[in-house]
């Protein structure tokens, strides 16, 4: 199992491996895929991380012409599926769609039965989910500066929903507190949709969600978005400031999905299996979907989504210790 003091180590020398790894091209056998290839995902069907790996699948089956099975296994903040690629034989047959939460799971519990960074080898990063804060519109504040004089004048009183705890909105407002000192109770759902459902009528007083799902219900005038909480502002919303430019310099919270296999999986297909993917995200028609679903396609090398999980674990390390985040097996 893996604790927390083993981490350091197992990052270090796992990203130092991916690094230096060859880039010269190397030939996967002739077979492969000869047959269907799994790609688990941990988030339920119908949400955002399910919708850009069912995207990704489709596009790889048509480069391999073989099929691509998305598997939806939920539970356990993501472990069930990160512990079955994990475990599955490195044939290259078993692939993880991963989000954000594999780099947080080693903080929010005492042990794993797999290891984040030993077990699994990054293939490449598939996209950025720009992440957004939101209020009802009820709330008196029309800007984070307004939120934040509200919450202090309401200490105490303020409330802000996630969809579950230990997730990685659940930690953007843990982080929103410590960049600025205000108070406010965590209210945990199970999904973003319940917690919309008591965010719209005024029941919790502020939100950070993904952009795919809040998006709609800001065209409707259900919500109101206050800033987007990406270093940047976004394309589909060019007028709305970042959290960073509207009173909090450096507040970023971005969420990605990529992709990982066993460890042992042989090179070659590592190799392959990242130069399709690559393509698949270079095709226009992918790309203008996953605008569509507010997402930016990012391809990378392993490394560099080594250094993603790596500068994640950093990032949030200290926030969930200091928060006295932690989930129960």
């Amino acid at each position: 199992m893996i604790t927390r003091r083993r981490l350091a180590g197992h990052l270090a020398a796992s990203a130092m491996a991916l690094l230096t790894r060859p880039a010269c091209a190397q030939v996967p056998p002739p077979t492969w895929p000869g047959r269907p290839v799994r790609m688990i995902c941990p988030i339920a069907a119908g949400g955002g991380i399910d919708a850009v790996t069912r995207l990704v699948a489709a596009r790889l089956s048509e480069i391999w012409r073989q099929q691509v099975v998305v598997e939806n296994r939920t539970g356990g903040s993501g472990n069930i599926a990160a512990e079955a690629v994990a475990r599955s034989e490195p044939d290259g047959y078993t692939i993880l769609a991963a989000p954000p939460s594999l780099a947080v799971a080693s903080f929010l519990f005492a042990s794993l039965s797999y290891d984040p960074v030993a077990d699994l080898a990054p293939v490449s990063l598939l996209g950025m989910y720009p992440n957004i804060m939101v209020v009802p519109n009820s709330s008196p504040a029309h800007s984070v500066k307004e939120f934040i004089a509200y919450a202090q004048a309401n200490r105490g009183k303020i409330t802000y929903a996630s969809g579950g705890h230990g997730s990685s909105l659940h930690l953007a407002g843990e982080l929103f507190l410590r960049m600025t000192g205000i108070e406010m109770t965590h209210i945990p759902y199970r999904g973003a949709a319940p917690a919309f459902n008591d965010l719209i009528p005024g029941r919790v007083d502020v939100m950070f969600n993904l952009l795919t799902s809040s998006l709609p219900l800001i065209k409707a005038g259900k919500i109101r978005g206050l800033a987007m909480a990406t270093p940047e502002r976004v394309a589909v919303m060019p007028d709305l400031p970042t959290v960073a430019e509207a009173g909090v310099p450096g507040f970023d919270v971005s969420s990605w999905i990529g992709l990982l296999v066993p460890v042992k999986t042989p090179p070659q297909i590592v190799s392959k299996l990242h130069a399709d993917t690559v393509a698949a995200l270079g095709d226009p028609a992918t790309r203008q979907q996953l605008e569509k679903m507010g997402v930016v396609a990012v391809a990378s090398t392993p490394g560099e989504l080594a250094a993603q999980l790596k500068a994640d674990m950093v990032k949030w390390g200290p926030v969930i210790k200091d928060a006295g985040i932690s989930i129960r097996e």
